[in-house]
């Protein structure tokens, strides 16, 4: 397949693979597969995320982050290598780097319902008591974007030449994380490091992120030619873009694209920003040998065989956040 240098995401209509026509939905699997070979994200309408829940998401979160660092961090587990609860300010860098981000976050992860034995493997969330709303709204947006997931990922199986319920039963009650994002004002840029930035690039490490429309710009992926673009998640859609993990288990057919949030002009550093992004993962004991009808002579085996909770595991150690 030709290479298309993109200026922006491509734009997709997920009602077009859900509606039932089974020519819009061959058309969805194309272009989705096209973008993923070139750039790595795509933007998607139609999802199950309505704009009402994602306002009230945001709105929440803010009252959250605006609060004192000492109540914040009452949320702060150490021993859960920052899997649930608050993770604060500068706790993460980038992988290959030491300086920490400019931001602080939040994690809100499974739920598991019912008697399957992954439940044992994952910590209880926390919710803030100071905001009794933070937890039915973000668990409800975990749920609608879970949902809008799984059809990504059924897209993406049918593009692989899978059937299209491969991921399925690999994502039912999968690791995936809520993660909102509070990239916090700075009065004096000069008071942080030189090289500190709000996000260093990175590659996500999961299967899938879905990213809600961000409050403000800053977001870039960086094209095949080595040009930075600038993506904007518009209100009514969510940008979906490749991990990791599906780079490797595709043996890099789908692109896991290096993204990176810059730092505003330096009288604008004083201006917070929020974001909120949704990790898809698979379950632990997910296979992530590259599949066999991705490899062939002229794309030889790139990777060793791990597992989805191997990866991840080794991962967080890179980014700082598991000693």
């Amino acid at each position: 397949m030709a290479e298309i240098l993109y200026n922006e995401v491509p734009s997709l209509d997920l009602a077009d693979f859900t509606g039932g026509n089974p020519e819009k939905k061959k058309k969805f699997v194309d272009a989705l597969g096209e973008a993923y070979n070139n750039i790595g994200f795509v933007a998607i309408r139609n999802h199950y995320l309505s704009d009402e829940l994602s306002a009230r998401l945001y709105e929440v979160i803010k009252k959250f982050f605006a609060q004192s660092d000492s109540i914040k961090q009452q949320y702060e587990i150490p021993d859960l290598a920052g899997q649930r609860g608050y993770i604060g300010k500068g706790k993460e860098h980038a992988k290959g780097r030491n300086t920490g981000d400019l931001k602080e976050f939040y994690h809100v992860g499974q739920t598991v319902v019912g008697d399957d034995p992954i439940k044992k493997e994952y910590p209880d969330n926390i919710f803030p008591k100071e905001l009794p709303e933070f937890k039915e709204i973000s668990l409800e947006v975990y749920k609608q974007l879970e949902r809008t997931g799984v059809q990504m990922l059924k897209a993406i199986a049918l593009y692989l030449n899978l059937p299209e319920n491969y991921f399925d039963d690999k994502v039912k009650h999968g690791n995936s994380i809520l993660r909102p994002i509070h990239y916090f004002p700075i009065e004096d840029p000069d008071s942080v490091p030189a090289d500190a930035v709000r996000a260093a690039e990175h590659g996500d490490i999961n299967l899938i992120t879905l990213l809600m429309g961000a409050s403000a710009d800053g977001l870039q992926v960086l094209r095949r030619d080595g040009k930075w673009i600038p993506i904007t998640a518009l209100p009514e859609q969510l940008v979906v873009n490749v991990g990791d993990m599906l780079e490797r288990l595709t043996n890099k057919k789908l692109k896991s694209t290096i993204h990176r949030v810059v730092n505003p002009p330096r009288h604008l550093m004083n201006k917070p920003r929020y974001s909120i992004p949704f990790f898809m993962h698979p379950r632990s004991e997910m296979n992530l040998a590259s599949l066999p009808t991705c490899i062939d002579a002229g794309h030889p085996k790139l990777w060793e065989d791990i597992t989805a909770g191997e990866f991840l595991n080794q991962r967080l150690k890179e980014i700082g956040l598991k000693k």
